[in-house]
């Protein structure tokens, strides 16, 4: 059998342990060293030295590194691993400026390394049912996508407002679902909590083949809330990913006998079926599908230039509410990056 590939870890906070636990258990893995100047107040580096630079990490021979430490440091920490020539899952977003994203791309691509960005929604079970059964055809023709993503304020997040730090989860999931780009977004934001961030937006976009997008995201609300509806040609599907439930609302076939309305292509409420479906955690979803990715097996990661269109994307919503107008975006053709 080959030798367990060597994984450090960038960070432990909310999500680095929960990151810590997952490496510490996945096959084919030795987790050799966590980064957190701050040590390990919350014991989560599974039994891992605790490390303060990146440059210790380094020099310990890893093959790859999860960087879970605050956004602002994203860049930076990744630049340094792509130098060494380590491969890098980066947390979502995977950078907060879109320069920097683009320099995360640069330096990992031209040296050929393997790098995805941890949007952890692509692995939630509901999520890639829904996403298979559209890519089978079974809704037809897709005419919209909502989401909503609420819940109380986090006080660990600081460093970034609601879009890059929640919204991305919707732009992305938006995105890898319907296999589409978006073309355009008009966006509103306030702040209400007294920080420097926004903490509210609600936000109407448009995908290259014409379906309409809305997101609704807010750190204000005390109901936790996460829902994503796709409306086609032949009903509905909506997915809680709280829960990973997918249920399917279908069109129901009925024939009017009223002349007046009879020109009216409408629709009617069919059968409602709630799907079984195996549910896996999410994250260690992700963590098997990176490091097969670093294997060099073929492996469904987001990519860094998909996380980089994300932030493209994130930063249209907040120039949209800053200009009070929508933001046109230009499609890029991922499919030659190997995307």
């Amino acid at each position: 059998m080959s030798k367990p590939l060597r994984a450090g870890l960038v960070g432990l906070g909310s999500m680095g342990r929960h990151h810590a636990r997952v490496l510490a258990g996945l096959e084919g893995v030795d987790l050799v060293g966590v980064v957190d100047p701050m040590g390990d107040k919350f014991g989560a580096a599974q039994g891992a030295p605790i490390l303060n630079t990146v440059e210790e990490l380094i020099a310990l021979g890893v093959d790859y590194t999860v960087v879970a430490c605050p956004t602002h440091l994203h860049e930076e920490v990744g630049l340094a691993l792509a130098e060494a020539g380590v491969c890098a899952l980066i947390e979502k977003p995977v950078a907060d400026t879109v320069e920097g994203a683009r320099r995360l791309v640069e330096a990992f691509e031209s040296r050929g390394l393997v790098a995805g960005v941890g949007h952890i929604e692509r692995c939630n079970p509901a999520l890639r049912s829904l996403r298979a059964r559209l890519e089978s055809g079974e809704l037809g023709d897709v005419y919209q996508v909502v989401t909503r993503r609420q819940g109380p304020f986090p006080h660990r997040i600081a460093d970034v407002g609601v879009v890059k730090d929640l919204a991305t989860h919707d732009i992305d999931l938006t995105g890898w679902v319907t296999g589409r780009q978006y073309v355009s977004i008009a966006a509103h934001t306030v702040s209400k909590s007294g920080r420097q961030h926004e903490d509210m937006v609600s936000a109407v976009g448009r995908l290259d083949d014409g379906t309409m997008v809305n997101h609704l995201v807010n750190w204000l609300s005390p109901l936790k809330e996460r829902f994503t509806s796709v409306t086609g040609e032949r009903g509905c599907f909506i997915a809680d990913t709280l829960t990973a439930d997918l249920t399917f609302h279908s069109n129901a076939a009925v024939t009017t006998e009223w002349e007046a309305l009879q020109a009216f292509r409408g629709v009617s409420e069919g059968d409602m079926i709630r799907y079984a479906i195996p549910k896996r955690e999410p994250l260690l979803v992700e963590h098997e599908l990176f490091r097969d990715a670093v294997l060099g097996k073929a492996a469904d990661i987001c990519t860094l230039r998909q996380g980089m269109r994300t932030v493209e994307v994130a930063a249209a919503v907040l120039q949209s509410a800053t200009d009070n107008r929508s933001v046109s975006l230009q499609p890029e053709d991922l499919a030659a990056h190997g995307s």
